[in-house]
């Protein structure tokens, strides 16, 4: 077995990658413990006997259900688990993400025709993993309440671990979602099947990153490149992968994503046929926007401008940092075409989002 979780964690506060947290390291003695019992489980044979290998999760194992508020180092707690964990079949996944490959699997099953299309998606899942990370659990979709529960059943039953992170406790997952006494079972199966456990920390670790630090560069150029890149560094560890989110049938890209961090151009996110439903999917899945090389607005740009501004309004409304360069000062982006004047408010209010404490809970 590798170096203890706590361990690597104090190594980490000594070189001045982290800063030390005794909420944190209280939540590496669950995932340590997690760890252990993982490493001890029988792993599955190769070839044609895997076929008929149930796993055996010793008893008493539960996997963990980590929550608190944005910046609590919940996913950077999540990945020192998963690098750490010595079993081959794992996976790190967006919870968002993981969801639409279901969706996109029941699709396909049914095609074929079958009787329970959740079955044969399940058992796929289970073919690969015994230990799912999730990040960034939230369930705002009817679709995917509904079968969430008989999902997650299966996966429990074959064996397979969760360990997932939220911003919200259990109970409050779909709330006020339609339909939702049908999605209570579910809550009682996290509550059973995994500890929960809500990270206290007060201290919000991307709002202390961001102190002191520019987050509005003008104009757009490669000095502004270079501070961006540092920034994103120091905010992902240099991981990323791409996140779409589906929306109504419309796929939102978002090129470069981490723990509740995105990083997208201009034309990425207003160039696109988008509207307020597609930005609200985005606020929901991104809790730090960084917004690279927005042009200076004109009535040649109208329609650009427009998703822009609504952009710019869910991020505001939904309190997510923004880290943005632009050709101009926000003052100076849209000064003539329609919409110029309107468009003072959205100067406002990306000013206001530069404050020092903009998104703090």
């Amino acid at each position: 077995m590798s170096q203890h979780l706590q361990a690597i964690y104090d190594t980490r506060v000594a070189e001045g990658l982290l800063r030390p947290d005794p909420a944190q390291r209280e939540v590496l003695l669950l995932l340590e413990e997690l760890r252990e019992k993982l490493e001890d489980r029988p792993a599955k044979p190769s070839g044609f006997l895997g076929r008929f290998f149930k796993p055996v999760v010793p008893e008493g194992v539960r996997g963990l259900y980590l929550w608190g508020g944005v910046g609590r180092g919940k996913s950077m707690l999540m990945d020192l688990f998963f690098a750490h964990a010595g079993i081959a079949r794992k996976r790190r996944v967006h919870f968002h993400a993981f969801m639409q490959e279901i969706q996109s699997g029941l699709h396909e099953a049914r095609k074929s025709g079958v009787d329970d299309a959740l079955k044969p998606v399940a058992e796929a899942v289970i073919r690969d993993v015994s230990l799912l990370c999730f990040d960034e659990m939230q369930v705002t979709d009817i679709t995917d309440a509904m079968i969430v529960g008989r999902l997650f059943e299966m996966l429990f039953e074959a064996g397979v671990v969760i360990v997932t992170t939220s911003n919200r406790p259990p109970e409050d997952l779909y709330k006020d979602g339609l339909n939702r006494q049908l999605f209570l079972p579910f809550i009682d199966i996290l509550n059973t099947k995994l500890e929960v456990h809500e990270i206290t920390s007060l201290t919000d670790y991307r709002q202390h990153r961001l102190e002191g630090e520019r987050t509005y560069f003008a104009p757009a150029n490669a000095e502004s490149r270079q501070a961006i890149d540092e920034l994103w560094r120091d905010l992902t560890g240099g991981k990323s992968e791409e996140l779409v989110l589906e929306v109504k049938g419309r796929e939102v890209h978002l090129p470069r994503y981490w723990a509740g961090m995105a990083r997208a151009e201009f034309w990425d996110l207003c160039g696109q046929p988008l509207g307020p439903a597609d930005y609200l999917a985005l606020v929901g899945a991104v809790k730090l926007l960084v917004l690279e090389n927005v042009p200076r607005l004109d009535s040649s740009k109208f329609n650009e401008a427009k998703r822009f501004v609504t952009l710019i309004d869910s991020l505001y409304e939904a309190r997510t940092r923004l880290i943005m360069s632009a050709e101009e000062e926000p003052e100076r982006l849209y000064l003539e075409g329609a919409g110029s004047f309107e468009f003072e408010r959205t100067a406002s209010r990306l000013r206001e989002m530069q404050s020092a404490d903009w998104g703090s809970e």
